[in-house]
């Protein structure tokens, strides 16, 4: 572990004078937006509107330090949720943020409460707001920069830092660990984690005994671990007699009792120090020559709150790649009346406590927005001028600002083979990109949780190899022993492989996808999991479409058709999380052909424009079918809109059957039993419930908002039958994926699908036990027709 220089050069002082102005006003502003959100903006429902001042407080000096002397114009960095009033506040100083935006703070249409991407008119490199997740793309970031520098995508003098932002707390996360193992593994760099230590969580103040393990964990796993406990004032009383004393007080304290005491004020801290240093005449002498304030300053004086040793420590570590963790000692709610009291997580100042913070500060009452306001004429020039000469001002503003050329997707052929899977026509797919020598394959980047090889993501890899900034042999290969697979790891790589965590999957996945933006460069990334593990990494999904990451999932084997693995392995609810998932289009092929057409769709619907286009996910089978005989192409258009009929109804039938992928068997062996008793009974072919319900939905809407009648793909296929049309519907996954189409028209529906945890066995026998096989879609149409 190294500690930063307790003999670094100081600042010169009219800096640190001015870098002191800037934290008092980010603390200012951060609490007052936080303040007006809660008691002086019109509340319509009467409830709490919430911020967290306190985690606010314990950062302005970290983020002070950071935004205006540390990063440079081609950073990246994930702001810790609960100061993104913090950041707002410093994109007010910068011209970046609207009062307008600040007044309406966690209000509709305002800057939102942990920073967004999508949501915040300000620059925001990563969304961050379920903890841990932030903190953990910057090292996947990390990876994507090398990927770019060594494919020629990225100059090497491009290259920024991934920077987090961090409370203490985040370090429970078990993201964390998972994501630092897969970072040591590829060896990251370029990549910063800055601890805000302020031992204070949600419930409860840190364990004294876990701050001891970080080091090792992080310095096992090739970080450079620097501690910023002691701010220059404690160094300097460390220096004195008695200072030796005092110092070995601080660092063997309890956090409860450094929090409690910090709350309890000067008196409260020469009250216990007197007793516990009652011995040691030198340290009672020195606490003797400070006053209550002086003292309380003095041991609050830590090192995550003292700017010239945030600045020395930021600085000496600039011009390493080693990614580094700084941990920063701080007083959460420091400079407010509740610094450390242990219920300040989400505690709000009183409106006596802001005007007392406002006076203290010398801001006249009505000037609480300015932005310099109380610093005097003299004061107020010198701030401009040093965020004037931010590095950052203007790179900000240019964010985002960057457009690649859009890589038009080769027309996509379906295997020929009469029987197959959609797995493996997927494999076979991604096998004749990979041969390819179009733009889109060299730009497209596979990842897969240690199930490569399961997923027919092999073929693809032996053409393209896996990436590695530094080339691993094939030592199979090289030993002559067989293998159908060339594991072949180079900078040229189009492949990351990854260890068995989901997690690391969807944030690989989430900085892949956002390569454009952090970056200037598209990149169109391809995962593979298996369908059931989608709900292990079900937080990390959701953060990477609520960012508008682009990527394509590929999930298979699904539902219980994977009999032998057993429940374990076997999907249910997997239809309603694409269905329900935002920024995330469903589709789940039957045939080949269907899945050919959609893999080209996704691929042009990962580079459409923001609010147009989004990620993909498919929901493909091991299950090998008949393949479809075509007419003709007239089935695609529809296909792509969410469904087509397989087997074309007569005008105005009086049922159909309803299905989504693998079970297709056994619908068109219902069918043909079934279509003599029931006249111009068809087969509707569901590839996307997921488009079919948002259309369905966006027509209600229109009707309902006045904006028009606009006819929905569901209506429009539904509409051939006869009003009162009886539906049987069936998915291998849950029924509700498909049972809500009765409600387009008000239609009759046996809903067929799985509910219960399924077991091992044979298709014929879990399609029988669990409903799905043809004997089960029989008797619901004989049900219907009683």
């Amino acid at each position: 572990m190294s500690t930063a220089s307790e003999d670094g050069a100081a600042l010169e002082g009219a800096s640190t004078d001015l870098l002191e102005l800037v934290e008092q006003r980010l603390r200012w502003l951060s609490s007052w937006t936080v303040h007006n959100a809660n008691h002086l903006r019109e509340s319509s429902d009467g409830l709490k509107v919430g911020g967290h001042q306190a985690s606010c407080a314990s950062m302005t000096a970290i983020m002070t330090a950071l935004y205006f002397t540390a990063l440079r114009p081609n950073d990246k960095v994930a702001v810790k949720p609960h100061a993104g009033p913090v950041l707002h506040a410093i994109h007010y100083l910068l011209g970046n943020q609207t009062r307008e935006q600040l007044e309406r703070f966690r209000g509709f249409g305002g800057a939102q409460s942990y920073p967004s991407r999508t949501k915040d008119s300000i620059p925001v490199d990563f969304s961050t707001g379920s903890v841990g997740l932030g903190v953990a793309i910057t090292a996947f970031a990390s990876l994507v920069q090398d990927y770019l520098i060594a494919h020629d995508r990225l100059g090497p003098e491009q290259a920024g830092r991934m920077i987090a932002l961090m409370g203490d707390a985040e370090l429970d996360e078990g993201n964390i660990y998972e994501c630092l193992i897969e970072g040591y593994k590829h060896g990251i760099r370029n990549c910063w984690w800055i601890v805000d230590y302020n031992r204070q969580s949600l419930d409860a103040t840190t364990a004294d005994r876990m701050f001891r393990r970080f080091d090792d964990i992080f310095e096992t796993c090739g970080w450079t671990v620097v501690t910023l406990k002691y701010g220059k004032r404690q160094l300097a009383a460390f220096a004195r007699p008695g200072g030796a004393a005092l110092r070995e007080w601080i660092d063997t304290v309890p956090n409860a009792d450094f929090a409690a005491l910090t709350y309890g004020g000067g008196g409260a801290w020469r009250e216990r120090l007197r007793r516990d240093l009652a011995e040691d005449d030198e340290a009672l002498s020195l606490i003797a020559s400070h006053d209550d304030d002086a003292l309380a300053a003095l041991m609050t004086n830590l090192g995550g709150h003292c700017l010239e040793t945030l600045v020395e420590a930021f600085a000496a570590a600039s011009h390493g790649e080693t990614p580094t963790m700084f941990i920063a000692y701080t007083v959460k709610g420091f400079g407010l009346p509740f610094a450390g009291h242990k219920d300040n997580h989400a505690g709000l100042m009183t409106p006596s406590q802001i005007d007392d913070l406002r006076e203290t500060l010398g801001i006249a009452k009505g000037e609480e927005w300015e932005p310099l306001a109380g610093l005097g004429d003299n004061a107020a020039r010198g701030v401009k001028r040093l965020l004037a000469a931010s590095p950052l001002g203007a790179a900000l503003k240019a964010q985002r600002t960057q457009a690649s050329p859009r890589h038009e997707a080769p027309k996509l052929a379906a295997p020929a083979d009469e029987s197959q899977s959609t797995q493996t026509a997927f494999g076979k797919i991604m096998l004749d990109i990979a041969k390819s020598r179009s733009a889109l394959a060299d730009h497209i980047v596979t990842t897969s949780p240690d199930v490569t090889v399961s997923t027919n993501l092999g073929a693809w890899v032996n053409q393209r190899g896996l990436f590695r900034r530094n080339e691993v042999p094939d030592v199979f290969k090289a030993a002559k022993i067989p293998s159908a697979q060339k594991w072949r790891f180079h900078a040229a790589g189009q492949h990351i492989e990854l260890g068995i965590a989901e997690n690391n999957l969807f944030l690989m996945l989430a900085a892949l996808g956002l390569s454009e933006p952090l970056f200037g460069t598209r990149l169109l990334p391809v995962g593979t999991v298996y369908d059931p593990f989608i709900a292990r990494g079900l937080d990390a999904l959701n953060y990477g479409c609520y960012q508008d990451s682009r990527f394509l999932l590929v999930a298979t084997p699904s539902g219980l058709t994977l009999g032998p693995e057993g429940g374990a392995h076997q999907s249910l609810s997997t239809p309603l999380i694409g269905m329900g998932q935002p920024g995330l289009t469903y589709f789940e092929p039957a045939f080949a052909d269907e899945l050919a057409l959609i893999m080209g769709w996704a691929f042009d619907h990962m580079q459409a424009a923001a609010g147009e286009g989004g990620s993909v996910y498919l929901r493909l089978s091991t299950r090998t079918l008949r393949q479809e005989e075509r007419d003709g192409g007239s089935w695609q258009d529809d296909a792509l809109k969410g469904g087509y009929w397989l087997r074309e109804p007569a005008e105005g039938a009086e049922a159909a059957l309803v299905f989504t992928g693998a079970v297709a068997p056994e619908v068109l062996s219902a069918y043909e039993e079934l279509r003599g008793d029931i006249p111009g009974l068809g087969v509707l072919n569901v590839t996307s419930p997921d488009l079919l319900s948002r259309g369905f939905t966006a027509a209600r809407h229109a009707r309902w908002s006045g904006t028009g009648t606009p006819a929905c793909h569901a209506g429009d296929l539904l509409g051939r039958l006869a009003p009162g049309a009886r539906l049987i519907t069936i998915i291998d996954g849950t029924p509700a994926a498909l049972s809500w189409l009765g409600g387009v028209y008000g239609m009759r529906v046996a809903p067929l699908g799985t509910e219960r945890f399924g077991q091992t066995g044979t298709l014929p026998d879990l399609y029988r036990e669990y409903r799905l096989d043809k004997h089960a879609i029989l008797d619901a149409a004989a049900e219907l027709f009683v």
